[in-house]
């Protein structure tokens, strides 16, 4: 504990990093929830009511936060139109 800190004149190489963290609004904003009834199969609502208790969260959460994560790995990216797109009737 006693041993002391040598001190070198090297060059320092630093890099920029880009501000990767929300801003403190998106941290702070709540998403406009859906109330919906599902039927769920009694052992996956075991499974999350178990890993809920191990985690202190709620069940319910840990699912709501599940389907987002599907959702947003697998959405398309939205891409705004300038025009609407018109079909044609058969």
């Amino acid at each position: 504990m006693s041993t002391k800190i040598k001190y070198t004149d090297e060059p320092l190489e630093a890099k920029v990093i880009l501000d990767f963290l929300p801003p403190p609004e998106a941290l702070a904003f709540r998403e406009e929830g859906v109330k919906v009834t599902i039927a769920l199969s009694k052992k996956s609502v075991e499974f999350f009511k178990s890993e809920a208790s191990k985690h202190h969260t709620q069940y319910q959460r840990m699912i709501r936060k599940l389907i987002d994560s599907y959702v947003d790995a697998h959405a398309e990216p939205r891409t705004p139109r300038a025009t609407p797109v018109t079909r044609k009737r058969a």
